[in-house]
């Protein structure tokens, strides 16, 4: 395991280096303005749509053939938000206020603003280039906007997405989520960790062997519920330490550009530990870069790309924005973050300082209903690149091991298991961002043409047997 270990953490230093923080970031900017800030002009407007898409209506202006897709274009969107509000939101920010100060929630901050035009631009791409398997289902992602955008040359890079995504997803989107739940139920509740992965597997697997359908009719009702819950309990905790407030948003901008000297139990942070650790768990929370949230969008029920661009973009939003900024606000109004915790511990012992004898029990709950959800969404992420790798016929193989592996997770060690998600989160990155970049001017002419009242067509209007 030690050799491992080792191996793994050379992998991490280089794919996480400044390499990979100045194309996250780069890739991210360069589409933002390329787009003319409309993510962020459009906010509202991408709030509407999603209200309008919960049931797929037809929206106005639309064609015959609306309903192209499997999901509605509501669920599509809280089932990529069931993969991405999870121990990111809990654990994740946790880790990178222990590890890069509290100016690490300013880089998160960034990256989420640039990372709203980063999930627009997957979305737009996963619809315009979707493809319909032998079973008559939609998929797409970044395997296949490679494969039909950048043509078969490029084969070679979707396959690579594909492999990585297919092994990412038993790391940040199943061990991490069980092991996760399991410690959280053990210091809480002393349920043992087999325990609670047996559980945890008999639930998911009901779902997860359904397939998004089911996945998605799951995350529709669970995501909205559990997402609101915890934010109106994070808000009782701000309005509780509401004097702390101002200068928690102090402390996030001032070490956001200085270092953090040690105190307490608090090793200390320099800069470039701040962005670092605000950008790694900033993308480890809301996927924006990653690839994995256009494989939900591409299942969704729409005749546009672009108008589920904008839908896709609130992921990224609600998941940094408002879910991170609640869960980092709460740890910085109370000291605990001073004496050396981290992860969903530091998180529970912040909510309980404030709300004594059920503080830790509302984070361990959330933290429960999260990690399932995200367990049930990167499901489907890992199954569609397994899918691109070894044909339909796969499908009910990895949803199989899939489900075998989460009571695994939730007796292994954290440690490792951190360091292998956050390493193949960053190998996932790479080809979807080179992805981004070279299809970039399709995702500015389609945008351009929707505002300008012009048709945008879906995957299935292309021929992709050309080139």
């Amino acid at each position: 395991m030690e050799t491992l270990t080792s191996i793994f953490d050379a992998i991490n230093g280089v794919v996480w280096g400044p390499l990979m923080l100045i194309l996250l970031l780069g890739v991210g900017l360069y589409l933002q303005i390329g787009l003319k800030l409309m993510p962020l002009r459009k906010l509202g407007t991408g709030f509407k749509l999603m209200l309008q898409g919960r049931d797929a209506k037809p929206a106005p202006g639309d064609k015959k053939k609306e309903d192209e897709g499997e999901i509605s274009p509501f669920n599509a969107l809280m089932t990529a938000l069931s993969a991405t509000i999870g121990t990111g939101n809990i654990a994740g920010v946790a880790t990178a206020i222990a590890l890069g100060g509290p100016g690490a929630i300013f880089w998160m901050w960034i990256t989420a603003l640039v990372g709203m035009a980063t999930k627009f631009a997957e979305a737009v791409l996963a619809v315009r280039y979707r493809e319909t398997d032998s079973m008559g289902y939609h998929v797409g992602g970044p395997m296949f906007y490679i494969k039909n955008g950048l043509g078969k040359k490029w084969l070679w890079l979707g396959g690579a997405f594909a492999f990585f995504g297919a092994v990412a997803a038993f790391g940040i989107g199943n061990t991490v989520q069980s092991n996760s739940v399991a410690d959280a139920l053990d210091s809480t509740f002393n349920i043992p960790h087999w325990l609670t992965g047996v559980v945890i597997m008999v639930l998911a697997g009901a779902v997860i062997l359904g397939g998004i359908k089911r996945i998605a009719k799951v995350a529709g009702k669970l995501v909205p519920i559990m997402g609101i819950l915890y934010v109106l309990a994070g808000i009782l905790v701000l309005i509780v330490n509401a004097g702390q407030i101002g200068d928690a948003f102090g402390l996030i901008f001032y070490y956001a550009f200085n270092p953090i000297a040690a105190a307490g139990g608090f090793a200390g942070a320099a800069v470039m530990a701040a962005i670092r650790f605000g950008v790694a768990r900033g993308i480890f929370s809301n996927e924006a870069g990653l690839g994995s949230a256009p494989m939900a969008h591409a299942a969704a029920r729409t005749r546009n790309p672009v108008r589920q661009g904008m839908i896709a973009m609130l992921g990224t939003f609600i998941d940094t924005i408002i879910v991170c900024t609640i869960t980092a606000l709460v740890i910085l109004t109370s000291t605990v973050w001073i004496d050396g915790e981290a992860g969903a511990s530091l998180t529970a012992l912040s909510f309980d300082a404030a709300l004594p004898g059920f503080g830790n029990q509302i984070v361990s709950v959330a933290l429960a209903v999260f990690a399932f959800t995200t367990i049930l969404g990167w499901s489907f992420y890992g199954e569609k690149c397994f899918q691109f790798l070894f044909g339909t016929r796969s499908i009910m193989l990895y949803r199989a091991l899939f489900v075998l592996a989460i009571p695994l997770g939730a007796m292994a060690n954290l440690g490792f298991i951190w360091l292998m998600a956050d390493t193949f989160n960053a190998m996932m990155a790479i080809p979807n961002l080179i992805a981004l970049a070279l299809l970039s001017p399709v995702v500015f002419r389609l945008t351009r043409d929707y505002f300008d009242g012009k048709e945008v067509l879906p995957g299935e209007d292309l021929d992709h047997n050309k080139g």
